[in-house]
């Protein structure tokens, strides 16, 4: 067993049970343990082992704690992370989460306790944006916590502070809170949110109240962005919180498309995609892909299936069967669809090397859902977007990027939520066609992109936090 030296840290990193939240906190990991620190990565067993190896030089300094995730009932067995969750059952999950606490503490002791084999004890707590209860905990143990936030500064932001001379209930202030978030959304995002993380549902506290305990009880803030990209949202967020906040950078991924997460039993076969994309021509792809987790119903689906037939280029999709569906692959797509398609796209339900896909000179733009690690992804390749946010912080992502002219959003109907095969394609084509608003697109995907495909700025950002996790611990 190493000893570390004086300058170095122990540090536990425990991210929410998505894969959004697992990887890049599993790339800050070994951001950290290449400088010297060790890290205890804190998650549940099966997704522990769904994660993508470590780089060997780094695994020394990389300890993985699997808590053992509880049964709930009503919540399907093995639903350890929120990929294999239901999206009508997330409040269950939630609820399976809370019950790791007594597991947690029970780590938490025994870290903190000299254990004579040369490892320090615990420095830090790096916890998501809802572990109110693991915050608690390091604190009841005189441990420093910072909020590990995977998501923009400028959704952060937005969310706010219910004011703490408001007289009304917790679950108003939550609400209101909400409302200030979605004051320029649509009113079925609003509705939504308002529904999906102001109430409180099986598991008890709403998501905003879990938010709002959670960075109380932290030192400071750590946000995955830069304030190149959110040159505004930094200062606010210290006058608002009180507290340092710090980008962590982007966590861009490699190229190469190593890093892969084993989510399911439903594998594609990587090298007949890629052959498939060689024998396109440059920048004539629509690569889709609206993450692992959207809650799409086959009527939505279609209706998208029948707008990318409609608006002409080539496309590959990385089609995700809608949860609760028990049709064969084939049934979740309009009769005849892959047949008509068959000379120009392309169909993937499988999970997909992502980032491989979009580094393909093939691909010259992106239909997401607007999650920011897609985000991230996509402009890492300086890819225009096709819009299609579904929930949480994919709406104000998406207005974001639509502010900065880096693509159009799908038109949706305000009330419902609903989008057509007609708005669908008429949102493709002002991207790809080669127009003047299309050329600016491109062009200004390109700027974001020198942002985030800048490395050198990124470690920097690394640097930085470490210099903060240092001068705030005491």
């Amino acid at each position: 067993m190493d000893t570390a030296d004086s300058s170095t840290m122990h540090i536990v990193i425990f991210p929410w049970l998505a894969f959004g939240h697992l990887l890049p906190a599993l790339d800050l990991a070994e951001r950290l343990a290449s400088r010297g620190h060790r890290v205890s990565f804190v998650s549940t067993p099966r997704n522990i082992s769904r994660l993508p190896p470590v780089a060997p030089a780094l695994a020394r300094l990389i300890d993985f704690v699997a808590l053992p995730f509880p049964r709930v009932e009503g919540l399907p067995d093995g639903a350890e992370s929120t990929n294999d969750v239901p999206f009508d059952k997330f409040d269950l999950h939630r609820k399976a989460f809370d019950a790791l606490a007594a597991p947690f503490s029970a780590f938490l002791d025994a870290a903190c306790a000299a254990d004579g084999g040369g490892r320090r004890k615990l420095d830090w707590v790096l916890v998501d944006f809802i572990h109110h209860w693991v915050a608690a905990a390091a604190l009841d143990r005189n441990v420093p916590c910072a909020m590990l936030v995977t998501f923009a500064a400028g959704v952060m932001a937005s969310l706010g502070r219910p004011s703490s001379d408001d007289n009304s209930s917790r679950a108003e202030q939550h609400r209101q809170a909400i409302a200030q978030t979605m004051s320029a959304a649509p009113k079925f995002e609003a509705d939504r949110a308002a529904k999906d993380f102001a109430t409180e549902t099986a598991s008890g506290e709403s998501v905003v109240g879990r938010f709002i305990q959670t960075v109380t009880r932290c030192r400071l803030v750590a946000i995955r962005s830069c304030p190149e990209l959110e040159p505004d949202t930094f200062p606010l967020l210290t006058e608002l919180y009180h507290k340092p906040v710090v980008p962590l950078g982007l966590l861009p991924p490699q190229p190469d498309g190593t890093r892969r997460v084993v989510v399911n039993n439903n594998t594609q076969d990587d090298d007949a995609i890629m052959r498939w994309l060689d024998a396109q021509p440059a920048k004539s792809v629509v690569y889709v892909a609206l993450g692992s987790e959207v809650p799409l119903s086959v009527e939505q689906v279609h209706e998208l299936a029948h707008g990318l037939e409609l608006a002409g280029p080539c496309f590959l999709w990385a089609l995700r069967k809608p949860n609760g569906v028990v049709l064969d692959d084939a049934d979740v797509l309009p009769p005849g669809f892959e047949e008509r398609t068959r000379d120009r796209g392309l169909v993937a339900t499988g999970w997909v090397p992502q980032v491989r896909i979009l580094a393909h000179g093939a691909v010259g733009a992106f239909l997401t859902h607007c999650g920011w690690g897609s985000l991230v992804e996509g402009l890492r390749f300086g890819h225009p977007l096709i819009m299609l946010p579904i929930f949480g912080d994919q709406g104000p992502n998406a207005r974001f990027m639509e502010a900065r002219k880096v693509g159009v959003l799908v038109p949706r109907n305000d009330m419902d939520g609903s989008f057509s095969r007609d708005g669908v394609a008429a949102a493709v084509r002002a991207v790809v066609a080669a127009e003047e608003g299309t050329v600016l697109f491109a062009q200004n995907a390109r700027k974001l992109q020198e942002i985030v495909a800048d490395n050198e700025r990124h470690e920097r950002c690394i640097d930085g936090f470490i210099q903060h996790l240092r001068s705030c611990k005491e």
